[in-house]
């Protein structure tokens, strides 16, 4: 068994540490993004064993990072000051800074998932939302907001406050927004659809209240609610060409879902 570190670490960086939260391959296997407790980005060398470009990105963690499409020019960013961000590689050391800020979460970025066609993506967020963002609609900078956390809030350990789930970002930017689902104690995950089965018709996310949910992309609705597991669902997986979707609990199962193969909404 072959096993070798990759050090993301740079060389004047002795005896600092940090966390890598997120990490992806790029389609053609040579690069890997990440995004770290150190407010950063990092792209890997795999061939040259070496980290290629580091950004000072956000303001805080960044929780999730992904490539834009097959071409791996574009890199998502998503992070607890509560904005997604668009990097392009071919200027970032030019400009240094991001081509695009999406504004519109009211609280961190837990994760992203790119409709790998380079203008698609959807985040989740801990105000209890999935977003999906058009990065035509991006701007150059983060619009000047008012502070809308007048309240102390983790979330960690506590329930999201009542007050606080009809509030809507006066420069919310994103496309359509998603809502039914619970982000709490962990960075839970959504995901389009597959592309194979699916066209892609559908976002599905993990929840803190034990279960699974698929929305519509274009409605909105929620076309389906899994019951099974007794605690949070941190992730999901649907298969890219069966029918066939796996999710993963705090209470220590996998449980395995299998939709009718009829072109009807899935159900439980």
């Amino acid at each position: 068994e072959v096993h070798e570190g990759l050090e993301f670490a740079a060389d004047d960086e002795e005896g600092y540490s940090f966390g890598i939260f997120s990490v992806k391959f790029s389609d053609d296997g040579r690069e890997l993004v990440a995004g770290s407790s150190d407010d950063s980005i990092y792209v890997y060398d795999i061939e040259a064993n070496k980290v290629s470009l580091r950004i000072q990105a956000h303001t805080a963690d960044v929780n999730s990072v992904c490539f834009a499409d097959e071409a791996s020019n574009l890199i998502y960013s998503g992070s607890d000051d509560n904005l997604c961000k668009v990097w392009d590689r071919r200027s970032f050391r030019s400009k240094g800074k991001p081509v695009g800020i999406l504004t519109g979460h009211l609280e961190g970025i837990t994760f992203l998932d790119s409709r790998n066609d380079g203008r698609y993506f959807i985040s989740n967020g801990k105000d209890q939302t999935i977003k999906l963002w058009d990065i035509r609609k991006m701007s150059s900078n983060a619009p000047r907001a008012p502070g809308f956390r007048n309240y102390e809030w983790d979330y960690r350990w506590m329930d999201y406050p009542r007050r606080a789930r009809d509030m809507k970002h006066p420069s919310d930017q994103s496309v359509a927004t998603y809502k039914g689902h619970s982000v709490l104690r962990t960075l839970i995950r959504c995901y389009f659809s597959p592309e194979h089965s699916t066209g892609q018709r559908y976002i599905y996310t993990g929840s803190h209240d034990s279960c699974v949910y698929v929305y519509d992309v274009v409605t909105g609705a929620q076309v389906a609610r899994l019951v099974y597991h007794k605690s949070t669902v941190r992730d999901c997986s649907w298969h890219p060409y069966y029918p066939m979707l796996v999710s993963s609990s705090f209470d220590g199962d996998i449980a395995k879902w299998e939709f009718p193969g009829n072109g009807e909404n899935p159900t439980p």
